[in-house]
């Protein structure tokens, strides 16, 4: 397995794994971005990692995927820098595993890479926010070395935000 960058060689896996996520929430949120013109959506995630063009409040972020014998089994979507509202509430790192690959310790070995990414950009405080109900992402954080710093509110919903020192 490794973490690419994503390319034209990964177009059907690309398509086939949105259509495996069906009607559920897409996140990271690059997962949303229209994808029918496919090389228009390689501009545009080359275009957030070179922080060109982005929306207001976003920061620059790389988008990766996690890739085994062409297939894409994961997205990462990393980013470089935090604003005070993402250092609040969103974090460094948001992944998702294929519907049809969870529960298989994906998630572990996408956040430990995202992590390394992260290391090698020289960020000392990695911080990674999930949501309190959603436990597999919370043990995924604390197996790869996160410590819960705290909670907050955010609408209905209680976020947990976990600090990781390098």
């Amino acid at each position: 397995m490794e973490l690419v960058t994503p390319g034209q060689a990964f177009e059907q896996s690309y398509r086939d794994y949105i259509v495996e996520l069906g009607d559920e929430e897409r996140y990271p949120f690059p997962l949303d971005f229209e994808h029918q013109d496919f090389p228009t959506l390689l501009a545009r995630l080359d275009n957030f990692a070179k922080g060109i063009n982005l929306p207001a409040g976003y920061v620059p972020s790389s988008t990766l995927w996690l890739v085994d014998r062409g297939e894409i089994l994961g997205v990462t979507n990393i980013r470089h820098t935090l604003n005070d509202a993402i250092a609040h509430c969103g974090g460094h790192i948001g992944l998702s595993i294929r519907p049809s690959k969870r529960g298989l310790g994906l998630s572990k070995v996408l956040m430990a890479k995202s992590i390394a990414f992260l290391q090698q950009r020289q960020v000392n405080e990695v911080h990674i926010h999930c949501y309190k109900d959603n436990q597999a992402s919370g043990r995924t954080i604390i197996a790869c070395g996160g410590r819960l710093d705290s909670e907050i509110e955010v609408g209905d919903k209680c976020v947990q935000r976990y600090l990781i020192r390098l």
